[in-house]
């Protein structure tokens, strides 16, 4: 069985650059790669009912950080057969964005830190109830929130299906997130956590994580 990598960091923090940099190097060691990428939009009602709340839909679906945080959870909830095939069938799988993703976001929405409540429900719905897989290594890729937003309003300008959403235009939102999420890493919540800077190395990163392997096999 494989290990399960999941990337997490915030809108526009470069986790998609930095899953494919992984992957070109780790199958260039030879190993078997798969990714997936979460949520899930236009594959999964449920990340699709979020997506909309996000732009004003669903009455008031999205001010409710428990509502949707459930949206997001049961996205992942209905591809966990698909991830567990992965991960069987595959040397490494990598993720971009998991259930981190879920405790970080909605602990900053309702002003919670790491160690508060919405994380602790997070935690028990997905992994315990749910039973999704823990991931062996979560990358924290912390970049300054300046800088995320504004790679995500790039992004916007050039890549018409990529409207920023409410919580991408929070800027105080993006910076509690942040501080949700090194305070996730700093306690190592449900996983193994390696905070990254935009300034490491991906091959570095590559070689850990096959060492990592090397490791559990």
């Amino acid at each position: 069985m494989g290990i399960l990598v999941t990337i997490e960091g915030l809108d526009g923090a470069g986790k998609r650059t930095l899953v494919d940099a992984l992957v070109a190097d780790l199958r260039g060691r030879g190993e078997r790669v798969a990714t997936m990428a979460f949520p899930r939009y236009g594959e999964s009602v449920h990340a699709d009912l979020a997506a909309e709340a996000l732009t004003g839909g669903h009455g008031d679906l999205a001010a409710s950080a428990n509502a949707m945080a459930l949206m997001f959870a049961l996205d992942r909830a209905g591809a966990a057969d698909d991830l567990r095939k992965l991960l069987d069938s595959n040397d490494l799988v990598i993720l971009d964005r998991y259930v981190a993703s879920n405790a970080a976001y909605g602990a900053a929405r309702v002003h919670e830190g790491a160690a508060g409540v919405f994380s602790e429900w997070v935690g028990t719905l997905e992994y315990d109830r749910f039973g999704l897989p823990v991931p062996d290594a979560v990358l924290l890729l912390d970049v300054p929130v300046d800088l995320a937003a504004e790679r995500a309003r790039r992004r916007e300008q050039t890549d018409a299906s990529r409207t920023l959403d409410a919580y991408e235009r929070d800027a105080g939102l993006q910076k509690r997130t942040a501080e949700v999420y090194r305070e996730l890493a700093e306690i190592q919540w449900r996983g193994q956590w390696w905070v990254v800077g935009p300034e490491d190395d991906p091959a570095g990163l590559a070689a850990r994580l096959a060492q990592l392997l090397t490791r559990n096999g």
